[in-house]
């Protein structure tokens, strides 16, 4: 206990801490409405797609520089996201399978220029890598604020717009009728995930950030049936999965943080999966009995 008290009372942990919890939460109340649009891969494609950003924005600029980084994260984001949308509606190839040729071929890219960068350039090029898995433990203050101002902007635009995106969500058709314009909140949206995407890279890296915006919703889904209670619950699971992951990474000594945050969130979903009010399998066992 003294231990742990001692590494909390480091600044760089405390930020971490604060960091991962304002993510998670960012990430479950997001996650919520691409859960329900049933596209919760297309989180995953655009985490994907981020790679190459990364990497060409280092070609381009020859140096580290995190805030350009993001910014090439964000564009590759989000012409994955068109990219997807574009096949679905040209061609008779479905949303799954576009998700993941997009998913495989921009992963590669990655992959290919990261191998470029790391054998025939010169310069800063240390922690590149680091973004496929994340870098919570190298992380500072800087960073935090960054995913900190990111996930609040995010949030804020989703309440906003959370009874229009709900009812573009649940009846589309519905939402036009009434005036809605449902191809625009199908756009905000999708913003809001690369935005997600873009701010939890450097925190949990491009291979992990799709399963904090798939788990905490899906575990909130076994104790409610009400968006805004889901995305509510979800938000919480995705905070405290961010807290217990840092914190066992903290005390763990060297234990990576992205992937204890996704392994947290995975144990809470599997713990509502059984006990959950709404779905879950004990709870159905005793009320049938």
């Amino acid at each position: 206990m003294e231990n742990l008290l001692y590494l909390l009372s480091n600044a760089n942990t405390q930020w971490v801490l604060m960091g991962s919890l304002i993510l998670g939460f960012a990430s479950g109340v997001i996650g919520s409405f691409v859960l329900l649009k049933k596209q919760s891969l297309i989180g995953d494609a655009m985490a994907h797609a981020t790679l190459p950003g990364v990497c060409l924005a280092f070609l381009v600029i020859g140096e580290k520089s995190t805030p350009i980084f993001l910014i090439g994260a964000a564009v590759t984001g989000l012409i994955s996201t068109y990219l997807i949308q574009a096949i679905v509606k040209h061609s008779r190839i479905k949303t799954d399978a576009a998700i993941g040729v997009v998913l495989s071929v921009s992963f590669g890219l990655g992959i290919v220029l990261l191998t470029y960068i790391t054998q025939n350039t010169s310069g800063d090029k240390s922690g590149i890598d680091e973004f496929i898995f994340g870098q919570a433990a190298s992380m500072v203050r800087s960073d935090i604020q960054v995913i900190a101002v990111g996930s609040v902007v995010i949030l804020l635009v989703s309440t906003l717009f959370f009874k229009e995106l709900k009812v573009s969500i649940f009846d589309p058709l519905y939402a036009k009728g009434i005036g809605l314009p449902v191809n625009l909140l199908n756009g905000v949206l999708m913003a809001l995930v690369v935005g997600i995407v873009v701010v939890g890279i450097q925190m949990v890296g491009v291979v992990l950030i799709a399963a904090l915006l798939i788990t905490p919703p899906l575990a909130a889904r076994y104790w409610t049936d009400q968006l805004g209670r889901m995305s509510f619950l979800a938000g919480i699971i995705g905070a405290l999965s961010g807290v217990f992951g840092t914190l066992i990474s903290t005390i763990g000594n060297g234990l990576p943080t992205g992937p204890l945050i996704v392994l947290c969130a995975s144990v809470i979903f599997l713990i509502s999966l059984l006990l959950g009010t709404r779905k879950g399998l004990i709870t159905k066992v005793v009320r049938h009995a």
